[in-house]
C-alpha cells in the first residue's frame, strides 16, 4: 500500500452537487451512481481508495437516490468545491468529464456554491446589459443572420444594411462564416460594420453587428480585436467547436468588452437522447458561467427536434438567480419563420430575442420591408 492515510491536509466541508439520471434497475443504478462517485473524483479502484481524507472528502457522495420510473432513477452526488480548482475547464470535468463516455448517464441539474459562482465574471452585459446598448428596453429583440456562404464581403455587407435599416436589433455572421477565401473574415467584418453603422446614422436605432470568431485556438482573441477595431457590437463563438473556456476568455477580456454570444454548432450530440446534459444546464447554465450574455439554441417550432418544455427550461436557466452572474439572453432559432413568432412570444415572453435567418429570404419582398414587418409583428404582441 502506498498511502498511509495520514495527512496534515485541512479539506473544506463545503460541496455542491449535480443530479444525474440514471438507467437500470435499482441496483445496477446504484451502483452507477456508486461509480459516478469515483469516476468524477479519484478515478482510483474503490478497494484500494485511502481511508481519511480522501475517502470522506475528495470521493463524491450520493446524496439522494430515488426513483423515476421503471429503470430510471434520479441521484443527487456532491462533490467538494476545491475538486473543481475554481477554473471551468476543472468544473466541467467534475460535473461530467469520463462518466460522460459511459452509457446510461445524464447530467439534469447543478446546484453551484457561491464561491463557484463568485470565481467566475460571467456575462459582461447579461439581458439588461444588451438591452441598454440596443436602446430597446422592453420588447423582444429582433434577431438574424447574414446568409448564404458563397456570398462575396460586399454583397453580405448590403444585405446587412437592408436589415439594420428594416428594424433588425441584432445582425450576425452565420456560423459557416469564418475565413474563407470568396468571403475574408477581415474584409467582412470592416464592411459590414460600416454598412450597419450608416443604417444607423439614417435610422437613428443601435442595431450591432456580429461577426463569428470562432477560429483556430491561436486566432479567437485577435478576430475579437478585429471586429473591436472596426466597430462590430458584439461577437460570436461557437465553444462546442474552441471549448467553453476560449469563451470565457473572450468575454473576461476588457481589451475587448463587446457581448458574446454563444453559438450550439458541435453540441446537439450533448443533449439527445437519454445521455449527455440537459438542454438548460448545457445552453444555460454552462453558457452563463463560461461568459456568454446570449445563448443561441434550437427553438421547439424551428426544423430541429427540441421540445416545447426542452427549450422553456433554458430560458428560465438563463434568467433564474445564479449566484452574482448575470442573467442571459435566450436566443431560440433553428428554421423559425415569421409564422412562429405568436407562439414562441406565448412560451417566452419578452426577454428573448427570436432569431430568424433564412426564413426572413421567403417574404418575397424587399429585405427592409420583411424586416420591418418582423418588427410591426412582434411590437404588436406586447
Amino acid at each position: 500500500m502506498f498511502f498511509t492515510g495520514k495527512s496534515d491536509l485541512k479539506l473544506p466541508q463545503e460541496r455542491f452537487s449535480v443530479t444525474y439520471k440514471v438507467q437500470g434497475d435499482e441496483k445496477e443504478a446504484y451502483r452507477k451512481a456508486q461509480d459516478i462517485c469515483i469516476e468524477q473524483t479519484v478515478e482510483f479502484p474503490e478497494d484500494v481508495v485511502p481511508e481519511g481524507i480522501i475517502k470522506d472528502n475528495i470521493v463524491g457522495k450520493i446524496e439522494s437516490f430515488n426513483k423515476l420510473e421503471e429503470g430510471v432513477f434520479q441521484v443527487n452526488i456532491s462533490y467538494p468545491e476545491d475538486a473543481t480548482a475554481y477554473e471551468l475547464t476543472q468544473l466541467i470535468n467534475v460535473i461530467f468529464g469520463n462518466t460522460s463516455i459511459k452509457p446510461g448517464v445524464r447530467v439534469e441539474k447543478v446546484n453551484l456554491s457561491e464561491k463557484i459562482t463568485d470565481s467566475f465574471k460571467g456575462p459582461r452585459f447579461g439581458i439588461k446589459g444588451i438591452r441598454k446598448l440596443l436602446n430597446v428596453p422592453k420588447r423582444p429583440l429582433l434577431f438574424t443572420a447574414l446568409k448564404p456562404m458563397g456570398v462575396s464581403a460586399e454583397e453580405l455587407s448590403h444585405i446587412a444594411y437592408e436589415f439594420a435599416v428594416g428594424g433588425i436589433d441584432i445582425i450576425k455572421d452565420d456560423h459557416g462564416l469564418t475565413n474563407q477565401p470568396f468571403c475574408p473574415y477581415e474584409k467582412r467584418v470592416k464592411l459590414c460594420s460600416e454598412a450597419v453603422k450608416r443604417a444607423n446614422d439614417k435610422t437613428g436605432r443601435n442595431t450591432i453587428y456580429v461577426p463569428n470568431i470562432t477560429a483556430p485556438a491561436g486566432e479567437i482573441l485577435d478576430r475579437a480585436r478585429i471586429a473591436k477595431k472596426f466597430g462590430a457590437g458584439g461577437v460570436l463563438i461557437a465553444p462546442g467547436l474552441t471549448g467553453f473556456d476560449a469563451m470565457r476568455q473572450v468575454a473576461d477580456d476588457g481589451s475587448i468588452a463587446l457581448p458574446v454570444i454563444s453559438h450550439p454548432a458541435f453540441q446537439g450530440s450533448f443533449v439527445l437522447g437519454n445521455e449527455g446534459i440537459s438542454h438548460k444546464v448545457l445552453f444555460g447554465d454552462i453558457a452563463r458561467i463560461s461568459g456568454a450574455d446570449a445563448t443561441i439554441y434550437p427553438n421547439f417550432l424551428g426544423r430541429f427536434s427540441f421540445s416545447r418544455e426542452e427549450c422553456v427550461g433554458v430560458s428560465k436557466n438563463c434568467k433564474k438567480e445564479f449566484g452574482k452572474l448575470k442573467s442571459v439572453l435566450p436566443c431560440p432559432s433553428g428554421g423559425m419563420n415569421l409564422e412562429n413568432i405568436p407562439e414562441s412570444y406565448k412560451a417566452y415572453g419578452d426577454d428573448v430575442a427570436f432569431l430568424i435567418g433564412g426564413g426572413l429570404f421567403r417574404k418575397g419582398h424587399s429585405m427592409a420591408d420583411t424586416c420591418k414587418y418582423f418588427k410591426d409583428l412582434v411590437e404588436n404582441l406586447i
